[in-house]
C-alpha cells in the first residue's frame, strides 16, 4: 500500500481592477471635448480652428499619463473619477476658449484670453494628481497630522487678509498675489480642513453621539461638547465678516456638519448646523454691506439693476438662462458675454445654460453628481473609519461648491462668487480640485483592493490512500 500525500493552496481570486474600462471612457471623455471645441470653431467662424489639433493632444496626453499613474499605482481604484474628472476638465477649456474669442471682450483693454493659462494649470493639476498618488501610498498616514493640518488650514484662510499680500477681486478677499500669480488658498483649505474634521470626529465620535439629552424630540450635546461646532460657526463667520466670503464659509460650515451627522448619525446636528448657518448669515448680512448687495441682487435685480453692479450681473444671468431654452443656442453662438467676466467665476455656468440650454445644464449637473456618488460609493467601501470620513468629507465639500455655485447662478440662493469646479477659468480651483480627485482615487483603491490570501492551514493538506 502506498500514500501519496497532496499539499494544495487555495489564494484569493483576484478582483477586477477595471483599467481597462477606464481607458476606453476615457478615449470618449476625450473625444467629446474636442468635438465640441470643433463645433465652437465652425459656429464662429465657419472653419476648423487651428488649434484643434494642439488642444485634442494636450488633453489625451494629460489623460494618458494620469491613467497610465492609475494603473501602476492605484490599480483598483473607481474607474468613473478620472474619466469624469477629465470630460469636465475639457469642456471647461472649451468654454473658456469659446469666451475668449467674443469680440466684445477683446475689445476691453483689460481683458486677457484664459484658455492657455488654463490649459496649462490643468496640466500643473495632473501634476499634483500624479504626486499624490505616487507620494501617498496609505491615506491612513494623513491621519497623524490632524492637528498639523488644522493649523495649516488657519493659517491658508489668514493669508487673503494679511496686509500686502491679500488682493480684493470682486469684493472678496480670497486671493494672495505672489509675484504675478493669484492664489486662492481656501481652495486648498477644504481640503487640509477635511483632514482635521476626519481625524478629530473619529476620536470623539462616540461623546458626540451618546452623550446628549433630549428636548423637544431632539438629541442635544452637551455644552462641552458643542465646542468644535461653535469654533467652526465663529470662523466661518469670521471668514464672511473680514473676506466678504459667502461661498466659503457656507462651504466649510456646511462640510464639518455633514462629516459630524455621519459620524454621530444624529439628526439634531443637522437642525443645529442649519439653524446656525441661517442665524450667522442674517447677522452678518445685516451690516455688510458685500453681502447685504448680494442679497438684494437674489431677492430682485431688476429693482436695483441700474445702482448696483450685483444686480445688474444677476439680470443678465438670468435672462442668458431664459434665452437658452431648452436645447440652447449652440456652442459658439450665445451671448453670455455681455456678463463680462464669465470665464473667471461662477458666471460660465450660464454660458453652458444659454448654449446648451437646460439640457446642457442637466447633463452638466449629471457628470458633477455621479462624482459625489462615486466619492460617497467610495466612503461606504472603505474599510477604516479615517477613510470613511475623509471621503464624505471631500464628497461633501464637492458637492456644497457646485451647490452654492450653481444655486447662486440660478437664482435658488444668494451668489457666492466661488469656482465652479473644473469649468471656470481658475488655476487655485483645477489644480485643487484635480488633488481632491487625486486622494478619493487613492482611498478607492484601498477599499477595492482584495484581501490578501490567507496562509495555508493543515486542512489544505490531502492524504489520499491508494490501494494495490
Amino acid at each position: 500500500m502506498s500514500v501519496v500525500t497532496n499539499t494544495t493552496t487555495i489564494g484569493a481570486i483576484d478582483a477586477p481592477s477595471r483599467r481597462n474600462t477606464e481607458l476606453v471612457l476615457l478615449a470618449f471623455a476625450v473625444a467629446i471635448p474636442v468635438f465640441a471645441y470643433l463645433n465652437v470653431g465652425l459656429a464662429l467662424n465657419g472653419e476648423v480652428p487651428s488649434g484643434m489639433l494642439g488642444y485634442g493632444l494636450g488633453l489625451g496626453l494629460m489623460a494618458g499619463v494620469a491613467h497610465i499613474v492609475v494603473r501602476k499605482f492605484a490599480r483598483y481604484a473607481d474607474p468613473l473619477l478620472l474619466p469624469l474628472a477629465t470630460l469636465l476638465n475639457g469642456l471647461g477649456l472649451v468654454l473658456i476658449w469659446r469666451l475668449d474669442q467674443s469680440p466684445r471682450l477683446n475689445a476691453r483693454a483689460d481683458f486677457a484670453p484664459q484658455a492657455t493659462n488654463q490649459l496649462m494649470y490643468s496640466a500643473l493639476g495632473i501634476a499634483l494628481f500624479v504626486g499624490v498618488l505616487m507620494i501617498l501610498k496609505d491615506h491612513r498616514v494623513l491621519q497623524r497630522f490632524t492637528y498639523i493640518s488644522m493649523a495649516a488650514a488657519l493659517i491658508l484662510l489668514i493669508l487673503p487678509i494679511v496686509p500686502g499680500l491679500g488682493a480684493d477681486v470682486f469684493g472678496a478677499k480670497i486671493w494672495i498675489r505672489v509675484g504675478g500669480f493669484s492664489i486662492q488658498p481656501g481652495e486648498f483649505a477644504k481640503i487640509v480642513i477635511a483632514v482635521f474634521f476626519s481625524g478629530y470626529l473619529m476620536v470623539k465620535r462616540d461623546a458626540l453621539a451618546l452623550a446628549s439629552r433630549r428636548f423637544m424630540g431632539l438629541y442635544l450635546p452637551r455644552g462641552r461638547d458643542l465646542g468644535p461646532i461653535l469654533t467652526i460657526w465663529a470662523m466661518s463667520l469670521l471668514i464672511l465678516v473680514f473676506e466678504n466670503d459667502l461661498g466659503t464659509s457656507l462651504l466649510f460650515f456646511g462640510m464639518f456638519v455633514i462629516m459630524l451627522y455621519v459620524a454621530t448619525e444624529r439628526t439634531s446636528w443637522i437642525v443645529m448646523g442649519l439653524l446656525m448657518s441661517a442665524g450667522g448669515a442674517v447677522v452678518v448680512a445685516s451690516f455688510a454691506g458685500h453681502v447685504q448687495a448680494r442679497v438684494n441682487a437674489w431677492i430682485d435685480p431688476f429693482v436695483c439693476k441700474e445702482t448696483s453692479v450685483a444686480c445688474d450681473q444677476m439680470t443678465q444671468v438670468l435672462m442668458t438662462f431664459g434665452s437658452g431654452g431648452v436645447l440652447g443656442t449652440g456652442l459658439g453662438q450665445g451671448n453670455s458675454d455681455l456678463i463680462g467676466f464669465a470665464a473667471n467665476s461662477d458666471f460660465i455656468f450660464a454660458t453652458v445654460g444659454e448654449e446648451l440650454g437646460l439640457t446642457g445644464v442637466m447633463a452638466f449637473l449629471l457628470l458633477y453628481g455621479l462624482i459625489i456618488e462615486r466619492g460617497i460609493r467610495t466612503a461606504l467601501a472603505a474599510r477604516d473609519p479615517f477613510g470613511k470620513l475623509f471621503a464624505i468629507g471631500l464628497s461633501g465639500a464637492f458637492a456644497l461648491q457646485v451647490f452654492v455655485v450653481a444655486g447662486g447662478v440660478m437664482g435658488l440662493i444668494p451668489l457666492t462668487g466661488m469656482t465652479m469646479p473644473f469649468l471656470a477659468a481658475g488655476g487655485s480651483s483645477v489644480i485643487a480640485n484635480w488633488a481632491l480627485i487625486g486622494i478619493l482615487i487613492r482611498i478607492s483603491d484601498t477599499a477595492r483592493r482584495p484581501a490578501p490570501a490567507p496562509a495555508p492551514s493543515p486542512d489544505a493538506e490531502m492524504t489520499q490512500v491508494v490501494r494495490p
